[in-house]
Parts: C-alpha cells; structure tokens; sequence
C-alpha cells in the first residue's frame, strides 16, 4: 500500500508541473528586444516557465508598467527618482549599448563620412541642410560630397532610442538643449 500510495503522489505531481507553469509578461524597449527573447527561451529552457516581451518602444513599457497591465517594462531611458515613487516603480540596469546615425549619400560608403557633435545639431536644427555644406567638407576633405538635401529621420514615438541621442545633442550642442532639451519624445525642429 505504500508504493500505491508515493507512486500516487510522484504521478500527481508530475501533472502539476505543466498546470503550475506560468507566464510573464513585459513590454517596451525595442531595443532590448532581441535580448529578451533570447533571455527567454533559457529561461523557459531552465525553468518551464514562459516570458511573452513585446518591443512596443520604450514610453509604452513605462506606461504599461505604471498601469499594471504588464509584469515589466523595459526602457533605454532611466525614470528620474521623483518619476519612480509617483509610478510606484522600481529599476535597474540590464543591457548598455550604442546609437549611431545612418546616411544614405550617392557615391560615399559606409563608414567613410564622419560628422562632429556640431555637425550632427546643426543638421537637426535645421543650419546644415546640404551634404556638401562647407562645414561638412571641412571634416570630410577626400570625399566629394553632392549638392543633395539632407533629411534628417527621427522616431515619432517615445522611444529610449530618441532619449539617449537628444541626450547626447544637449551635451554637444547648446542652443539644442536651450531649445528642445532631451526625453523620450521631443518637438523635433
């Protein structure tokens, strides 16, 4: 009777373990997204459990999360102390990586044109509209840049992406942080 009755238990519960499993879910960063879907399949490898991310950009994780309708969210723009008690939240760093620019110049490959902090401001304010500005050239002397408009892209949502590289304008460029400053989303000149 009492192999019946651990041979009971161990069956009972072994079904357990795929009734108990569990999903958690977060959204945000587009950035951290490939990370996080690999972060979940070994976290579902080890455990059973599943993670669902969605990269919805990183002012839908913030505002998901501060609404409880997800576990987590993830942003590449920290919340200010002040912004984190008002939400209830906590944070922590996870992943560091880079933004750069692309450019799509006829007759210049890729990695050949380079830019200053002041270029790149003067570009998105507006001062420097064509790739063959005197500027330009200056710090480009072996290219032969054309006369073509330069168009400036830019992400419309709030996006972590959009924090750190208007962060980045407002330490190189001054009349950028006097006018528009840095967030997730700003008034794109």
């Amino acid at each position: 009777m009492k192999l019946k009755q651990v041979l009971a238990v161990a069956v009972f519960a072994g079904s357990l373990q795929g009734a108990m499993a569990w999903t958690i879910t977060g959204a945000g960063s587009t950035f951290i997204e490939p990370a996080m879907q690999r972060w979940a399949l070994h976290f579902k490898q080890a455990t059973g459990n599943h993670v669902n991310y969605q990269g919805i950009g990183s002012g839908g994780g913030i505002l998901q999360a501060t609404k409880r309708t997800i576990d987590f969210g993830a942003s590449d723009a920290p919340l200010k102390p002040a912004e984190l008690k008002q939400r209830g939240l906590i944070q922590w760093p996870d992943a560091i990586g880079g933004v750069v620019m692309g450019y799509n110049i006829p007759g210049v490959g890729n990695y050949q044109l380079h830019l200053t902090g002041k270029q790149i401001c003067d570009i998105y304010m507006g001062k420097v509209r064509y790739w063959d500005d005197p500027e330009i050239k200056a710090t480009n002397p072996k290219l032969n840049l054309p006369h073509v408009p330069i168009t400036p892209v830019h992400r419309a949502d709030g996006s972590g992406t959009t924090w750190i590289f208007t962060n980045y304008l407002t330490k190189v460029c001054p009349a950028w942080a006097h006018k528009i400053g840095f967030n997730t989303s700003v008034p794109w000149p």
